[in-house]
Order: structure tokens, then C-alpha cells, then sequence
């Protein structure tokens, strides 16, 4: 079995080769399923230059929004700007180049990148900024603009159950981006709830192969809500 593991005993050696100017594709959405110790790992690390793909950056102080915070991101890649003041104000003062990306184009270049698909054509964005300078076809008499595939140096994704081989199950919503993410990094590291002995996985509901994953951390999880609105009653 030990061929087969994947399971690091420490987050410094989930990250190892993680270099200056490197592509991190990271999995979750605002702060619901990050994966939010590889990042705290990041900025530990003091990693700079990054480009960093995820739907968006999470706030000031948490998530993705702490790699802002300590200006070690290069370029983002995401849907919006969020809740993240930070992700705005470096944004709109030419600090940070930001690609943003309509949401499901977002997914799928995650998803074609781990296929090996390099390009794809959706008719999402064409005839706005986002469709501007990409080639067009036209498929039954409608017009599609051209998408690139995205891969990443690492890719970095919380699940809720892995077992030792790598084979993950994300809970609810938290799957998110989470799966496609995963299968786009030359180097991809899971962290997850809890770790379990092959086997123990139904194999009708794993979400993500191990045949993906690289290496695996158990850790503990603050999972932080970004708005907690409530209604009187």
C-alpha cells in the first residue's frame, strides 16, 4: 500500500515546490470548500509572483483574500470581485491583473485543462469585453468564441473524506469548483476532514479519483461563514 498513499504528515510538505511565479488553481467558492490551510501555507511560505485561478478571492483577512493582503499575487483569475476590498482596490489601481471570467467558461477551462482539451467554444461572452480579440465560429447559425483550457504548477482543493489512496467525497455545496480544480494541477494537493483506509469509500459516490491527487493532509477547518444574514421572526 505504502506505493499507492498519499497522505503527508505536514502542510510544508503538501507545498513543497511551490515557486516564486507559479499557477495555483484553487478550488471553493467565496469561502465555502477552500481549502483554507494549503493557503494559509502560501502565505507562510511567502510564495510571490502567483497567478492565482479561483471563482474569486475570498475577504481581507481569510481565504485567498490573506495572499492579497501580503501582495504575493501577481495576476487572478476568477468570476468577481466579491466581498474582498483588498481584490477591488488593488484591482482598480492596476496592482493586481485581474482576468475576470464568466463563471461556467470558468468551470469548464478547469475541466477541459484536466481532459486535455486545450480550447473549447462557448457562446458565453461573445459580443462583450469578454469575447474581444478571441476567434469566433459559428455553429448552427449561431455564433461561439473560442476559450482556452487552464492547467496550473499546483492545483489545491478541500474535500470532506479521503481515503489514503486519494480518492475524495466533497460534502454538499462545498463540492463546488473543487472537482474540476483538481484535475487541472501538474501538482495536486487535497486537504480534507477526514482520512479513512482503502475501501472504506463507497465507489459510486466518490467525486474525484485519486488518479488526481498527489498528495493528502488531514487538518482542522474554521469554516468561516462570509455573510451570516438572519430574519427576525
Amino acid at each position: 500500500m505504502a506505493g499507492f498513499d498519499k497522505v503527508v504528515s505536514c502542510y510544508e510538505e503538501a507545498m513543497q515546490g511551490l515557486e516564486d511565479g507559479m499557477t495555483v488553481i484553487a478550488g471553493g467558492f467565496g469561502l465555502c470548500g477552500i481549502p483554507e490551510n494549503l493557503i494559509t501555507e502560501i502565505q507562510r511560505r511567502g510564495t510571490r509572483e502567483l497567478t492565482i485561478v479561483s471563482n474569486n478571492c475570498g475577504v481581507d483577512d481569510f481565504g485567498l483574500g490573506l495572499l492579497l493582503k501580503d501582495r504575493q499575487v501577481k495576476k487572478m483569475v476568477s468570476s468577481y470581485v466579491g466581498e474582498n476590498r483588498v481584490f477591488e482596490k488593488q484591482m482598480l489601481s492596476g496592482e493586481l491583473e485581474v482576468e475576470l471570467t464568466p463563471q461556467g467558461t470558468l468551470a469548464e477551462k478547469m475541466r477541459a485543462g484536466g481532459a486535455g482539451i486545450p480550447a473549447f467554444y462557448t457562446a458565453t461572452g461573445y459580443g462583450t469585453k469578454v469575447g474581444e480579440g478571441k476567434p469566433v465560429g459559428v455553429f448552427n447559425d449561431r455564433n461561439y468564441i473560442l476559450e482556452e483550457a487552464i492547467t496550473g504548477d499546483f492545483a489545491i482543493v478541500k474535500a470532506w473524506k479521503g481515503d489514503r489512496y486519494g480518492n475524495l467525497i466533497y460534502r454538499h455545496t462545498a463540492q463546488n469548483f473543487n472537482p474540476m480544480a483538481a484535475t487541472a494541477g501538474r501538482i495536486t494537493v487535497a486537504e480534507v476532514e477526514e482520512i479513512v483506509e482503502p475501501g472504506e469509500l463507497n465507489p459510486a459516490h466518490i467525486h474525484t479519483p485519486g488518479i488526481y491527487v498527489d498528495r493528502m493532509i488531514q487538518g482542522t477547518f474554521e469554516k468561516r461563514i462570509e455573510q451570516r444574514l438572519v430574519r427576525e421572526i
